[in-house]
């Protein structure tokens, strides 16, 4: 987002839900504040950092984790009606006459249903809005399980607790995509400053004693200076290169 503001694109984030669920950081919320009110503000703090130019709520309530009663609220955005939450993304799209979506790959990067319906959504916004070029975001599952094998005996890898067993895992069949589905590769390395402060924003949700907060500023680089993208209906060719711009093919049109 940061980058693509930069480049002089307008950036517009939509949001699904407020954020009502969870468990908020300890001491950050004022008496008497409800969770999701410092959540709006802190998304839009973490919007200004990275130079969106409007911010919207769909209007859905959070969801919750996989599996959790909340899960079955009504007014929730996992129970919401496909068109009736497409037509309202929609809406947006057609108003900022945008080019390019992004949206979450097709199990919301680790399995979180708001994120599996924000695919779902954003897929269904853009046959509405007559989008084109829509990309799902992702993360790089087999560069990560390697970063997480190379930093195994590392004491000074975030989580390191003396035993290389119980360190970080995740699960091979929700968490990002494979390399070889992945067909954009965006280098925001310059950009990293910005993406850290933007999720310091978000300070009811990472404390500064939070995973992705302990690293290190060269690990922190290595892990979110690639930003990691399936065009919805493309593919990469075997031993091809991983594309490097979203906005490529909007300008070849």
């Amino acid at each position: 987002m940061a980058k693509a503001a930069a480049d002089g694109h307008r950036v517009v984030l939509v949001v699904g839900t407020r954020g009502e669920q969870g468990e908020p950081v300890p001491g950050v919320l004022a008496e008497g504040e409800a969770l999701w009110e410092r959540r709006v503000v802190e998304t839009h703090k973490s919007a200004e950092i990275l130079g969106a130019g409007r911010v919207e709520f769909l209007g859905y309530e959070d969801s919750g984790m996989m599996g959790e009663p909340t899960n079955d609220n009504p007014a929730c955005f996992w129970q919401a009606d496909l068109d009736e939450a497409a037509e309202r993304l929609a809406a947006i799209l057609r108003d900022e006459a945008a080019d390019v979506l992004t949206i979450y790959d097709h199990h919301g990067g680790y399995g979180h249903p708001d994120h599996i319906q924000v695919h779902r959504v954003g897929k269904r916004a853009a046959e509405l809005a007559g989008i084109k070029h829509v990309y799902q975001g992702t993360m790089n599952r087999t560069r990560i399980l390697a970063m997480m094998e190379a930093n195994r005996d590392n004491p000074d890898a975030p989580g390191f607790d003396g035993d290389p067993d119980e360190q970080p895992t995740i699960d091979e069949n929700s968490f990002g995509e494979p390399e070889e589905v992945i067909t954009h590769a965006i280098d925001v390395t310059a950009f990293v400053d910005k993406k850290r402060a933007s999720m310091e924003a978000h300070a009811s949700q990472i404390s500064d004693e939070s995973f992705f907060m302990k690293m290190p500023p060269e690990m922190f680089a290595a892990a979110f200076g690639t930003e990691w993208f399936v065009r919805l209906d493309g593919v990469r060719g075997e031993g091809e290169p991983f594309l490097d711009d979203l906005f490529a093919d909007v300008d070849a049109d």
